[in-house]
């Protein structure tokens, strides 16, 4: 039976980005080595301190709570092949299936929505453009409006590009809040779901 290290599971609102307000269950897959500095689950980095969880015990935890869509999170899910579990969810669930990456694996899994949110610690796989319905960048200084900038040349004409002001410096809310002004083809993502005290 095919299972996974998971951090966490969650019921909540999806706080950030296009689908923020939803109402949506997080599954938190352990593992990443992209190493951003201002992470704020590093507790997620190992793969191996996680308790494995079988495709249908994440099934029975996602219907008990009715949300409106599955989002899978990390950590860097892409570390992990998604094939099975996207198959597995998809079919014990009947949800929409998101994921949030950095892009920095190769893809798999198939998915309904895709947030890629590309870190300069560890370049993105360039083939992540090609799936990716929403770019989010985070913002931590000047030089990540440039990095912001460039990545947009990856993704599909018709993703929605976000800049998002880094939680712990609050000067980055008018870095992004200028940029946006003049480029109004991005738009602002906060962490909402900080400011209302949710997971």
């Amino acid at each position: 039976m095919k299972t996974y290290p998971i951090v966490e599971t969650f019921h909540s609102i999806q706080g950030e980005g296009y689908w923020m307000g939803r109402n949506a269950f997080f599954i938190r897959l352990g593992g990443c080595d992209v190493g951003c500095w201002f992470c704020d689950t590093k507790e997620s980095w190992p793969v191996d301190k996680h308790p494995q969880y079988s495709i249908e015990q994440l099934a029975e935890a996602v219907l008990a709570v009715n949300p409106s869509m599955i989002v899978i999170t990390g950590g860097e899910p892409l570390m992990h092949n998604l094939d099975q579990l996207t198959q597995g969810l998809r079919s014990l669930c009947h949800l929409p299936l998101h994921l949030e990456t950095s892009g920095a694996y190769p893809f798999s899994g198939t998915f309904d929505w895709v947030t890629f949110s590309p870190k300069q610690s560890k370049s993105p796989d360039r083939s992540m453009g090609t799936y990716a319905d929403e770019l989010k960048v985070v913002i931590t200084g000047p030089e990540d409006l440039d990095w912001a900038k460039e990545q947009a040349q990856f993704v599909k004409p018709n993703a929605v590009k976000f800049l998002q002001p880094e939680w712990n410096s609050p000067e980055t809310i008018d870095l992004a809040m200028q940029f946006v002004l003049h480029h109004p083809d991005w738009r602002i993502s906060l962490q909402t779901h900080k400011f209302l005290g949710c997971p």
